[in-house]
């Protein structure tokens, strides 16, 4: 890696809310669109790098492979400031990534269940989520099209609750988005559990997206949905592809077994062969966002 900028990305509007937007410049650029990774509910930007076992994580990966990276920190995740952060329970984060007792998920470096270390150690670093999801993500679009406006346009790669605010961002920029990557996103659309505050009321987000039913800024932007094979939060992807396809958008549905990867749970980006579901992505990326005519942008 040739260098590395942390700063926070103010609101313009003067609320008062930050994002931490990390930027990693590759020591050999390939002048493909940078990459920016949005990180799932209650998680933070480092579930980007070193995964629970001390591998390297899509961040690592992708520089290494030549793409600039911005790894951001959603308000009240991580770095960011914006509300205040309650631990989330080693329980909890293993019922979602790593449960234990599912023969076909194979891809977790580890045994699941709450006393699994690498379940443990995701589970540190860890938040609650936020009370008003709809609010959370007004503040969030307007943060990451300042970031995007800020480098240009790049790929939105976002992983399970973080791609709401990437559909908010390429509907409301579609001029800055040159392609959205959602893996294992939220949903269904219209998802509602009671007693938590997940809820989509808008369909795929919590805040206000498209205009009667129809998406026209998505419908500009390349899209792809990514499933694992042994997820069984992966079982909303199916839904979430037709929901976009109906709402006028073109989607790429990403199935890994289709691709020969099989194992995977919600957590695929830090499982076992994350490099192999990276390889997956990228040909997908540069495929569908062929590299553009760029100049590589120097750290100030």
């Amino acid at each position: 890696m040739k260098g590395l900028r942390q700063r926070w990305i103010l609101d313009a509007g003067g609320g008062g809310a930050a994002m931490y937007a990390e930027e990693r410049v590759p020591a050999h650029d390939n002048g493909s669109y940078p990459v920016v990774l949005v990180h799932g509910g209650g998680g933070q930007g480092t579930d980007w790098g070193t995964t629970p076992d001390g591998r390297p994580g899509w961040a690592d990966l992708l520089v290494e492979r030549g793409f600039a990276v911005h790894v951001i920190d959603r308000p009240g995740h991580g770095r960011s400031p914006g509300r205040s952060a309650a631990p989330a329970g080693a329980a909890m984060i293993a019922e979602v990534f790593a449960p234990g007792g599912r023969g076909e998920h194979t891809q977790w470096p580890g045994p699941g269940g709450s006393e699994d270390p690498a379940v443990r150690v995701l589970a540190a670093s860890a938040s609650g989520l936020p009370p008003d999801l709809a609010q959370a993500q007004s503040v969030e679009r307007p943060l990451l099209v300042a970031l995007l406006e800020e480098i240009g346009p790049a790929v939105l790669v976002a992983h399970s609750l973080g791609a709401c605010v990437a559909w908010l961002a390429a509907e409301s920029r579609p001029d800055l988005v040159a392609a959205v990557v959602a893996v294992e996103p939220a949903g269904p659309p219209y998802l509602d559990v009671p007693g938590t505050p997940l809820r989509l009321p808008e369909g795929i987000t919590a805040a206000p997206l498209g205009d009667g039913g129809r998406l026209t800024g998505l419908a500009d932007v390349p899209v792809s949905v990514v499933q694992g094979a042994a997820s069984a939060m992966g079982a909303s992807a199916p839904a979430v592809v037709a929901y976009l396809r109906e709402a006028g958008v073109g989607v790429d549905h990403l199935e890994l077994a289709a691709h020969g990867l099989h194992g995977n749970g919600h957590g695929l980006v830090l499982e076992l062969n994350n490099q192999e579901v990276l390889d997956v992505v990228l040909t997908w990326i540069t495929t569908s966002a062929p590299t553009p005519a760029r100049t590589p942008r120097p750290l100030p």
